[in-house]
């Protein structure tokens, strides 16, 4: 026997040993268990008339609970009482742009003084620091307002990062009006700020990048449209009758070129012969068969069969036919073999014996339901049914905050007198200036177009007139800024709030994240 075979067998003995000597439960241990059982299945019946109510709650424990002891390491946060905006000329916190909480409750502000207790407990002390570029924003559209004599409309805004121009997105778009937001390009390459200001100019308003704004003719059909809807943009230059010239020039032409002699509708250079003698005799088979999987050539049309058969129903007629084919090909159906001109053909021979179904008359099938077009329609294209389209109305001016970028670059330009001087300066302009400057100027120019006015916030252009916020500007701000019982509010910020009360080094961080050339799309807070 190997070694092996010697252990395992003397495992098994053990095992059979341990088994044998394993006693069985005694009589006692058995009747104690089945009496356990039996009193746990014994079910006492509830007492007559028991209702939940009557079951009695237990004490309450009014034991006193033992204190304990806090972590050393705990660090507890001293009560916010401040907020300052951060002056990016200076480098340094501002003292006007701030907000502070006096003892008696009330809230102080560095440039408008007492605000009244009531405005703590409804807007976010953050936000008060932002009070005066939300003032400024109130203050354009009042200006704007009293030119337009308080009607709505469209409203061009450029800058609309920046919190000013922000605000008057914010308020002119709750108001009722379409607003065009231009991002400048601090912003523009921020996908989630653009996404947020889009969302914050509601339809048909909408906002694009000052990159876009300088296409000067894109960036002007798109103020059109915002301000007409997208019915003038999609009637124009509709001609059903040059629809259809088109289709048989076309048509024509492709007889021409490609004839029924041809085995199919390919080029005739595939049927030059450039090889040697050897393959001649094989060459037409060969291209035969290989040009087989192509359509075949179209048969002649006459034209003048053409001009008096094939009118615009029978148009009509074709393209639901070819749409149906296409549908199916996008769809993995069966398609069969469709060849156009054979199309065309067949119809020439049968004139108009289909009847065009409703959508191709542009007509409702039910009285009680609006028609939605569903497809392009070569007739009679009606656009709007059952279609809302939401029209901006006129153009009411336009307002540009002036950003550091915008304004180096318009105070180069104006030092210029001739206009070589002016191109030289625009020569020596950064890429960000130049940007800047001509997207600045497209806004100004389609406001120009309309007779409509031109504001600036936040600084002064050369020819264009600055506002400054009244009183009722700072109150009008100051209600955009209050949250209603929904937690909104009319103007919203994105806000960085560093707690400089329990880190004294965040405010000078801080200011150094403000003074970056790209800082980023939020407004930089600090709070004590």
């Amino acid at each position: 026997m190997s070694s092996v075979a010697a252990v395992v067998a003397r495992s098994s003995s053990r095992v059979r040993t341990a088994l044998l000597n394993r006693s069985a439960p005694s009589v006692q241990q058995c009747v104690s268990i089945r009496s356990y059982v039996q009193e746990r299945e014994i079910i006492t019946p509830p007492e007559p008339g028991h209702k939940l109510e009557t079951i009695q709650l237990p004490p309450p424990d009014v034991s006193p609970k033992r204190d304990m002891p806090e972590d050393p390491a705990h660090y507890h946060r001293k009560p916010v009482t401040s907020a300052h905006a951060i002056d990016t000329t200076q480098g340094k916190l501002s003292a006007r742009d701030s907000a502070a909480i006096s003892p008696t409750g009330s809230v102080i502000h560095g440039r408008y003084g007492d605000l009244g207790p009531e405005v703590a407990q409804s807007i976010p002390l953050e936000y008060l620091a932002l009070l005066y570029p939300a003032a400024q924003g109130a203050a354009a559209l009042r200006a704007l307002a009293e030119k337009n004599g308080g009607a709505k409309g469209t409203l061009l805004v450029y800058g609309a990062s920046q919190p000013n121009a922000m605000a008057s997105v914010q308020l002119a778009s709750t108001a009722g009006n379409a607003v065009v937001a231009v991002v400048g390009g601090e912003h523009s390459g921020n996908e989630e700020m653009m996404a947020a200001i889009k969302g914050l100019a509601s339809e048909p308003g909408t906002a694009v990048t000052q990159e876009y704004a300088m296409l000067k003719k894109n960036f002007a059909d798109l103020v059109k449209s915002t301000m007409e809807g997208d019915d003038a943009k999609l009637t124009e230059g509709y001609n059903p009758d040059q629809f259809l010239t088109d289709f048989k020039e076309n048509l024509l032409a492709y007889a021409a070129k490609y004839p029924s002699t041809l085995p199919a509708a390919v080029d005739k250079s595939h049927l030059d012969f450039q090889y040697g003698d050897k393959e001649r005799e094989h060459f037409r088979d060969n291209m035969d068969a290989y040009l087989s999987q192509f359509p075949a050539g179209s048969h002649p049309f006459d034209p003048a069969k053409l001009d008096a058969y094939f009118d615009k129903d029978q148009y009509a007629t074709f393209k639901a036919k070819f749409n149906k084919q296409t549908s199916a090909v996008v769809t993995g159906d069966e398609v069969g073999s469709f060849v156009p001109t054979d199309v065309v053909h067949s119809m020439l021979q049968t004139p108009k014996e289909e009847e065009l179904d409703s959508n191709l008359k542009q007509e409702a099938v039910d009285d009680d339901i609006p028609f939605v077009p569903y497809e392009f329609s070569v007739l009679d294209q009606k656009f709007g049914q059952g279609v809302d389209s939401k029209k901006g109305g006129p153009l009411m001016g336009a307002i540009i905050a002036v950003t550091p970028t915008l304004a180096e670059a318009a105070t180069v330009i104006s030092k210029a007198q001739s206009l070589r001087s002016k191109a030289e300066a625009l020569q020596f302009l950064t890429a960000s200036e130049r940007t800047a400057l001509s997207a600045a100027t497209s806004v100004a120019n389609i406001a120009k177009e309309h007779g409509v006015p031109v504001y600036t916030v936040g600084g002064k252009l050369p020819g264009f007139e600055s506002v400054e916020p009244t009183d009722d500007d700072v109150q009008e701000a100051l209600a955009g800024m209050e949250l209603d019982e929904n937690g909104t509010s009319r103007i919203n910020y994105f806000v960085q709030v560093y707690r400089a009360g329990d880190f004294p080094m965040y405010a000078d961080y801080a200011v150094h994240r403000a003074s970056e050339e790209l800082a980023g799309p939020r407004q930089f807070v600090v709070t004590k």
